[in-house]
């Protein structure tokens, strides 16, 4: 396969080809390019200039094309394409993108395309996996797998393997169930090959096996497979059937998903959008924390005109003001950000109290660092010892509770099922903006006796 780079010229020179109909040479040019790379071509191009190339090429090419482009993109070339052909597109895919694809056709086309699948028994298994919510183990296997009876001999079990793996992209692991497609272990290749043929697999089949249940979160299929560095796991129904498997490309998806739509919330995004969305859009998924983020500088200011007599006779302090909304902001993400990563990966371990008391000193040691150069700079820079004082102590307090909330609130979020990710963003910068500005005047008002 040729290295592929996606340039302004070959999409240039690739319109041109559709708009000249000049098929031998737009057929001869992705030949030998990889489908992803062809669905990257595509992505660039205009809703016709789409549709015509997914015509043009053989179905066991654009079948997998389908799978790698922008949703928007797949949905305005579903649209522009008949029952028959989509239908034609989904034979040549695996069960699990095909459902995932029909799973984004209007409800009163899906009938229709099922129904002009032809092979039935393909058509079955993608009917079966439409029953599994989307976000859930079963949403997400596909039913082609190789599997294998725990009384059938080593012979009978090569003969039936060799049938199963024509459908199988990818042969992972061969199961083995018995006569009630119960899952009972795995089979060893190895075994395979070194065991006589007369060989029973109940005799050799490995019985330690991971496995999901269809009703499994697809978060945690994925902290399964990283922490035992599987490449496939089985799925199991509620009696512990075998109905299917999950392959690490589908987890890798996963975790991206996941990946993008914590760094979203941090960022203060509420609903999951790409950056070629609408205006409006946009708009809709960051305005929410934006509002969040005006009210809270305003309680900000609410909270510091409380304290305009301070600022007649100590001008200092107004000037160190941003500096703490920042440490306090600064210190929250941080330790937030710390917690959110810890659950991600369940390494959070012990209870609430001893990570908050672990937060707390950790919070209070950087504190006290900071502080002590802060003093020794404020009063080097205004001579006035006391005033210094005040504001270290304060840097150290705001630090501290600063700390605290940005390890209690995630903790809490995550014990109440709420996505702890949305700690790591504008909410807590504004919470600790706020905290921070009241404990700095409050304790610099007790330290100065005004």
């Amino acid at each position: 396969m040729k290295p592929f780079k996606l340039t302004e010229e070959l999409v240039k020179d690739i319109e041109q080809h559709i708009e000249n109909q000049n098929n031998a040479e737009l057929t001869t040019l992705f030949q030998d390019v990889h489908y992803a790379d062809i669905a990257e071509i595509i992505n660039e191009l205009d809703d016709d200039e789409a549709t015509y190339l997914i015509k043009l090429l053989d179905s066991d090419k654009t079948s997998d094309i389908l799978t790698e482009l922008d949703e928007d993109v797949r949905e305005a070339i579903l649209g522009n394409l008949s029952s028959k052909e989509i239908a034609s597109e989904l034979g040549e895919l695996d069960t699990d993108d095909a459902a995932d694809i029909i799973g984004e056709l209007p409800k009163e086309q899906v009938q229709e395309v099922i129904s002009k699948i032809k092979d039935r028994k393909h058509a079955k298994d993608i009917v079966d996996l439409l029953r599994y919510a989307e976000n859930s183990a079963g949403g997400l296997m596909a039913k082609e797998l190789v599997k294998v009876n725990e009384n059938w001999n080593v012979l009978t079990c090569v003969k039936e393997m060799r049938a199963q793996a024509e459908n199988v992209t990818r042969v992972h692991s061969i199961y083995v169930v018995d006569a009630e497609d119960k899952l009972k272990g795995r089979l060893s290749l190895k075994d395979l090959l070194t065991t006589s043929t007369k060989t029973h697999i109940k005799d050799v089949f490995i019985k330690n096996v991971d496995a999901v249940n269809v009703n499994e979160n697809p978060e945690e299929v994925a902290r399964i497979m990283s922490k035992y560095d599987l490449e496939a796991i089985p799925v199991i129904d509620e009696i512990g059937r075998l109905v299917g498997r999950i392959t690490i490309d589908d987890i890798i998806d996963v975790i991206k998903e996941e990946a993008e739509r914590d760094y979203q919330m941090a960022a203060g995004i509420s609903k999951d959008v790409e950056a070629d969305a609408s205006i409006w859009d946009l708009t809709r998924a960051r305005l929410p924390w934006l509002i969040l983020g005006l009210f809270g500088g305003a309680a900000a200011a609410v909270i510091m005109g409380g304290f305009e007599e301070m600022f007649r006779e100590y001008t200092v302090l107004f000037l160190f003001t941003p500096l703490i909304a920042a440490m306090a902001g600064n210190v929250g993400v941080q330790s937030s950000a710390i917690i959110v990563q810890g659950l991600a990966n369940d390494d959070i371990k012990g209870s609430i109290g001893k990570r908050l008391i672990k937060e707390m000193l950790l919070a209070l040691l950087n504190g006290f660092i900071l502080s002590c150069l802060l003093l020794v700079f404020t009063w080097v820079w205004k001579g006035d010892f006391l005033t210094s004082l005040a504001i270290s102590i304060s840097l150290i307090a705001v630090i501290v509770v600063a700390g605290f909330i940005g390890t209690f609130v995630p903790l809490f979020l995550h014990k109440r099922g709420i996505d702890p990710a949305i700690a790591t963003g504008p909410f807590i910068t504004t919470s600790n903006d706020i905290f921070g500005i009241l404990i700095y005047f409050s304790i610099a008002k007790l330290i100065l006796g005004i």
